[in-house]
């Protein structure tokens, strides 16, 4: 026994007690059953929306009016493979990345702005 021991108790380890065979079964069908949840309430719908968003990637036109991630609204006059130009206004264009694009507009929603 020394000094440190007057101070604070030391603590000893308990045995374990015996478990049963069922609960490492209901550990993995728990594992499994959270990681289903997951699937269907986070990975299926952003998979949905980028599906989605590739398809209306796909459909862009010359003429769409478009707005994008940075809420710059135009009409598209040039499409290429992974850029597009965008005039915002009279002689003013911008060249974006095409995943920039967040929105199409239905035509005639500049003009009433």
């Amino acid at each position: 026994m020394n000094l440190l021991d007057l101070l604070i108790a030391p603590a000893y380890a308990q045995a374990a007690p015996a478990t049963g065979g069922g609960s490492m079964m209901s550990t993995l069908l728990f594992s499994i059953i959270l990681i289903g949840v997951m699937y269907f309430l986070m990975i299926r719908p952003q998979m949905k929306r980028a599906k989605e968003h590739r398809e209306m990637l796909g459909k862009l036109a010359k003429g769409d009016e478009v707005l994008t991630n940075g809420g710059i609204a135009g009409t598209v006059t040039d499409i290429g493979d992974n850029f597009i130009t965008v005039e915002i206004a009279d002689n003013v264009r911008i060249r974006l990345q095409k995943g920039a694009i967040t929105n199409v507009l239905p035509k005639g929603t500049l003009k009433s702005a």
